[in-house]
């Protein structure tokens, strides 16, 4: 049977032969960016040389797509201007 919400070339094995899972990895890579709020405690996963800070802080870190930390902001707007002056396109998380 025919489902209208699923479009034919989502089918998984149509889908392998389109793009491999290391090109899926690669998407966006350098080109898209999205922004995540962050508590200093939990820095030390993405930043290993951030100097102490108290905990509570909330930094905002730009990562790329793939989720590698591109830089640290004390604001999101200095997260974003940063992002535009390197030409990354903005990804909205929900």
């Amino acid at each position: 049977m025919h489902d209208p919400n699923s479009p034919s070339w989502a089918d998984m094995t149509d889908l392998t032969e389109i793009m491999t899972a290391d090109e899926l990895t690669e998407l966006g890579t350098g080109d898209i960016a999205y922004i995540k709020p962050i508590k200093a405690r939990d820095l030390r996963e993405m930043f290993p040389d951030v100097p102490p800070l108290h905990d509570n802080m909330t930094l905002y870190a730009l990562l790329n797509a793939d989720g590698t930390p591109i830089l640290l902001a004390d604001s999101r707007e200095a997260a974003v201007a940063n992002a535009f002056e390197a030409d990354l396109e903005m990804a909205s998380l929900h």
